[in-house]
């Protein structure tokens, strides 16, 4: 549990470091772009019209237009680097599912045309207590207790068959063929892609950054309009 409690922490003190490092980083963007003798600040209101409205234009538009493609075009070559990593057979993620939602809500977000939803109830069900899947990843689930205020909803494959393989692997659903999408997921050592993720982090916690201070700079600088 020490290592695992200590592998998050200091995750996260990365994230903050990397987060202050991105938040100039973008700033310097920001004002490369300002117009030259231009008073006041990116969340002014400024007169329509005026290079300052104009400033705030063009910087939704770098946005949009410049940083959100860098932000994709670097996700994508963190995902197509995965392909160079491979399962072990743990099965840890056939085992151990976890959901913020009840089997329930899952139930009713597939009604409702919910895709990902969908597919997990092709696969998982839930375990009938909690007891039952802490014997699969002991740390994980007290780390979660500790850690996490919501309740979490712990599922499994019943397809693992006793030699830890999927018995119908032909034909497991795209979250199966695709997992772990997140570089930022916990995966446990014994995991194949435990090394991409350890390697890919760095970037990744950046590009999270990024897409962060973006949607805040959004949310406050005044809407503008043609």
């Amino acid at each position: 549990m020490d290592d695992l409690s200590q592998s998050i922490t200091n995750m996260r003190k990365k994230y903050r470091e990397i987060f202050l490092t991105t938040v100039d980083a973008i700033k310097q963007r920001i004002d490369e772009i300002k117009p030259e003798n231009l008073d006041g600040d990116i969340f002014d209101n400024f007169e329509s019209g005026t290079s300052g409205e104009n400033w705030q234009k063009a910087v939704l538009k770098m946005f949009e237009e410049d940083i959100s493609k860098e932000i994709f075009k670097k996700w994508t070559e963190i995902l197509a680097y995965r392909k160079n990593f491979h399962c072990k057979g743990c099965a840890t993620c056939c085992n151990l599912a976890c959901s913020e939602f009840s089997p329930e809500e899952l139930q009713k977000k597939a009604q409702n045309g919910d895709n990902f939803a969908t597919q997990f109830l092709t696969i998982f069900v839930p375990y009938n207590s909690k007891s039952e899947a802490e014997k699969i990843y002991p740390e994980y689930i007290k780390l979660l207790d500790e850690t996490v205020e919501e309740p979490v909803y712990f599922y499994h494959c019943p397809k693992l068959n006793e030699c830890k393989r999927c018995s119908d692997y032909e034909n497991r659903p795209n979250i199966c063929r695709v997992f772990p999408d997140n570089p930022l997921s916990i995966l446990p050592e014994s995991c194949g892609y435990y090394e991409w993720r350890q390697e890919v982090e760095p970037v990744a916690l950046m590009l999270h950054s990024m897409v962060e201070i973006i949607d805040y700079y959004k949310s406050k600088i005044p809407n503008t309009k043609e």
